[in-house]
């Protein structure tokens, strides 16, 4: 019997011992690792297990065994709020500050790029100014603005095709200032920009009523709105302005606005002269056609936009800019009085 109990003893204690061990070799295998200044990156790819997480952990240094990181996942009932992206951590770290980098989706912040578009540039202008800060290839650039082969966005579908357009897409990437990940695409930053003006057409209380009370399509509101924007400097006018141009249509009379021959030239003139003003012949040139043009000439603000979808009322068919440096016009309601006022701008001229 003594045999038999010290035979047992003995068994407890090997098995005392060998639990022990284990609880002691598990405890050093979830301690950790040596602490290194250098960061160790990992991406988590969304959708993946706890299981593929434990063994990118242990692949990349940060753990010492994949499977008591599991067990310690289980324990703490924690795996069920990992969120992806791309982490950067260094050896070092406990289990808990993985777990709750994991959990709050700490990921590595992209590298940015940064650009502003003005109000009313053309996409040609846009095209030199990403092409100058290196964010885009000028001619492919410009042969998605044309055609927007392969871009996606709602607004499109009010968007004409190209027929008769210089760019398809003119007028309809919103002056703004934008953030994107560095790397972006042509596409990219072309999508990012059409959904801006998606957003800001949005914004207009009652929209879709208004450009239904105004009589035009989506495209005419825009063209209206980029004259505006090409005209006038000072935001009181805006809307005496895009009211002149519809008193004009309604008229019958041509817009005779400079802006849609400075358009067509292959560089902007400081001043026009009557020649220029026949040199080209394109619908988009309102000196030798009636109406509108095919479409935007320009980039509109958001204030241009609103302006044409609700213009002020006058009788007005004239105006000239006056020549103080004001930037604001002279009106007119008839053709004697435009050229007293033309004559008045002059003799204002600094």
């Amino acid at each position: 019997m003594k045999k038999v109990w010290k035979w047992l003893i003995s068994l407890l204690l090997l098995v005392l011992i060998g639990a022990g061990a284990l609880a002691a070799y598990g405890y050093m295998e979830m301690q950790p690792l040596k602490r290194s200044e250098q960061a160790v990156q990992i991406t988590i790819e969304a959708g993946t297990g706890t299981a593929t997480i434990a063994n990118i952990l242990e692949d990349q240094g940060l753990i010492k065994n994949s499977f008591l990181f599991k067990s310690y996942l289980k324990w703490k009932s924690e795996g069920t709020r990992f969120q992806a992206g791309v982490y950067e951590m260094q050896p070092g770290v406990t289990y808990d500050e993985i777990i709750q980098k994991l959990n709050s989706g700490d990921v590595v912040k992209a590298e940015m790029i940064r650009f502003t578009i003005p109000e009313g540039y053309t996409v040609k202008q846009m095209a030199d100014k990403l092409t100058e800060a290196g964010y885009v290839d000028k001619e492919l650039f410009l042969n998605l603005a044309k055609e927007a082969e392969g871009i996606e966005g709602a607004i499109l579908a009010d968007v004409p095709a190209p027929s008769e357009l210089n760019y398809r897409l003119e007028g309809y990437l919103f002056p703004e200032t934008y953030e994107l990940e560095k790397g972006s695409s042509e596409a990219d930053i072309i999508s990012r920009m059409l959904q801006e003006t998606e957003k800001r057409i949005k914004s207009i209380p009652d929209f879709d009523q208004k450009l239904k009370a105004r009589g035009l399509d989506f495209n005419q509101l825009m063209t209206v709105a980029s004259l505006v924007e090409r005209e006038v400097v000072a935001d009181s006018e805006r809307s005496l302005v895009a009211g002149v141009i519809y008193n004009r249509i309604a008229k019958d009379m041509k817009l005779e606005i400079d802006a849609t021959v400075q358009y067509l030239l292959d560089k902007p003139k400081e001043r026009l002269l009557y020649k220029d003003l026949q040199s080209v012949d394109s619908p988009y040139n309102t000196y030798m056609y009636k109406g509108l043009p095919p479409g935007p000439i320009a980039a509109p603000s958001l204030k241009s936009i609103e302006a044409a979808l609700e213009p002020e009322a006058s009788e007005y068919l004239f105006y000239v800019t006056k020549k103080d440096g004001s930037g604001e016009h002279l009106f007119a309601k008839t053709y004697a009085e435009h050229l007293k006022n033309i004559k008045k701008s002059k003799a204002t001229a600094n």
